[in-house]
């Protein structure tokens, strides 16, 4: 499902109304008959709701005008507060004004500040509020009376349904730019807005719907539409029914150099997560001194030992130890507990440039990086990397709050100049791709804010890209299956109890998930 700034979207209903013929009107009717259909979803019997519209004179206002006229059909009494002239409508939305006029419903228009506040007694008495004041285009603070309106809507105890986006964000960012609707429904129409999707403007939002206003599919393949929600339909193909004559060689042989004295557990728990999400064999290449602590955790592990430093860490020499390892392997996991010692960055920072397999850079390997991130341009196959935002700041210079605030922009600009696939994790994971692309990951929760689900997490996706053919494909599914085993974790012990083996344990049950609701049943 794409994402769409406001700009996209205006250039999409264009080219609907002039090259494809479907008028304005149609497209408003359309969209106010869904947000209808959400509202009776919620309100059924919504002859007995108290309903207010604050309407503003513009496209957004006119799908408000479009629900008041079909809500009036199914009984119920909707009071219209126009903020400005009947007059000054213009367009589409004046001709539903004049419907909705015309059908006798309560037009009432604010035109100053004074006829505000005799209106806004009303949204005491509300008990379903529908904004439908600014749209998508917005830009700049509410202010003045618009400020008031939105300060009321707010103080409001009525269940409020936000057209397209509440009234004061800007679709086009996830910071509020000044006093906007807290709403409890939003229905947006074609394709979420950035705005929707992430903290901490999402949650104004309230529950999200996706309204489907006839645009055709087609329209939604424009390579320049480069954000995207990732659905379960889009990576179920990634763990369809294995043949009969499959063997443990035909899903990979996965090399992981993790772990060090004191962080072994890290180095168990992305073998774990990779041999349940299917990987034929794995082999842990870990410091002498942990090799056992590692061997112990699950008897299906193979396990090499490292030379290692006084540290107990991967010593620099090991390099050419892992080398060795790799030949016979067809993808390499990179970092998780090895410390950044200085004999093991020099380690990590000699190896990269010969290897000559996929690999899955992680934690300690990528702060390792982040000293010479030029070696990222050594590789000879697709790399991964999987920083959270303070991993990533260390990587691309900049600080971990701008990191935050600017992910949309620098997570692709890092992986186009450095050519790799880069897995900004947190609330809602980012991953960009080489060629612009940005993917959007709608699994996952709080609870999953604790040490070692980044470890499985780089496990499994050392595991998927063995797996598939479709290097980018493998890569969702890992961070989708992720998310999901520890949603369904979540159900099991609650957020404030989670911790990353739970996740493990839920991957057969997370991967069954979609085996069963997809397209290729076992």
């Amino acid at each position: 499902m794409k994402i769409l700034t406001s700009a996209q979207m205006r250039r999409m209903d264009s080219h609907a109304i002039e090259e494809l013929g479907i008028i304005g009107p149609v497209l408003m009717e359309n969209a106010g008959l869904e947000i209808v259909r959400a509202i009776l979803e919620r309100f059924p019997e919504i002859q007995t709701e108290n309903v207010i519209i604050v309407a503003g004179k513009g496209n957004n206002g006119g799908d408000g005008f479009v629900v008041a006229r079909h809500l009036f059909n199914r009984g119920a009494r909707p009071l219209i507060l126009l903020i400005g002239a009947k007059k000054d409508v213009k367009g589409d939305a004046a001709l539903n004004l004049t419907m909705a006029d015309r059908m006798g419903i309560e037009i009432r228009e604010i035109t100053s500040p004074e006829l505000w506040n005799k209106a806004r007694r009303k949204l005491k008495e509300a008990t379903l509020l529908v904004d439908a004041v600014f749209g998508t285009g917005l830009t700049k603070p509410a202010a003045g009376i618009y400020a008031k309106i939105i300060e009321d809507i707010n103080r409001s105890p009525a269940f409020c349904a936000a057209v397209d986006i509440p009234s004061g964000l800007s679709s086009d960012i996830f910071q509020p730019v000044g006093p906007c609707v807290r709403a409890d429904l939003t229905v947006t129409m074609a394709a979420p807005k950035i705005a929707h999707m992430f903290m901490p403007t999402e949650e104004l939002c309230g529950e999200l719907v996706v309204a489907d206003i006839s645009m055709p599919p087609f329209m939604f393949e424009d390579p320049e539409l480069k954000l995207e929600m990732v659905e379960e339909k889009d990576i179920a193909p990634c763990f369809k029914k294995r043949r009969r004559d499959s063997h443990k060689g035909t899903f990979g042989h996965l090399l992981i150099v993790a772990g060090s004295r004191g962080k072994t557990g890290a180095a168990s728990m992305a073998a774990k997560a990779a041999l349940k999400t299917g990987a034929g064999l794995v082999t842990v290449a870990t410091p002498g001194s942990c090799l056992t602590l590692v061997a112990r955790s699950m008897p299906e592990l193979m396990t090499e030992p490292l030379p290692e430093t006084d540290d107990g860490t991967p010593a620099a020499s090991a390099a050419e130890c892992i080398l060795k390892l790799l030949r016979g392997k067809d993808a390499l996991m990179l970092g998780p507990g090895i410390s950044t010692n200085p004999e093991t960055a020099e380690m990590v920072l000699g190896l990269l440039p010969a290897v000559k397999v996929p690999a899955v850079i992680d934690a300690d390997g990528l702060n390792i990086i982040a000293e010479r991130p030029e070696v990222l341009k050594t590789l000879k196959q697709p790399a991964v990397l999987t920083p959270h935002p303070g991993e990533f700041a260390r990587l691309c210079g900049e600080s971990t709050r701008n990191v935050v605030r600017e992910k949309l922009r620098l997570a692709p600009e890092f992986a186009r100049e450095y050519g790799v696939y880069l897995v900004l994790k947190g609330h809602r994971t980012l991953t960009a791709a080489p060629d612009g692309r940005v993917f959007v990951n709608p699994t996952g929760n709080p609870g999953m804010a604790t040490g070692g689900t980044g470890d499985v997490l780089s496990g499994m996706l050392g595991s998927m890209i063995m797996q598939g053919p479709d290097f980018l494909k493998s890569v969702l599914a890992a961070i989708y299956v992720h998310g999901l085993s520890g949603d369904l974790a979540v159900e099991r012990f609650g957020e404030k109890t989670l911790i990353a083996g739970n996740i493990i344990t839920h991957l057969p049950a997370a991967v069954k998930t979609i085996v069963y609701r997809g397209t290729h049943p076992c």
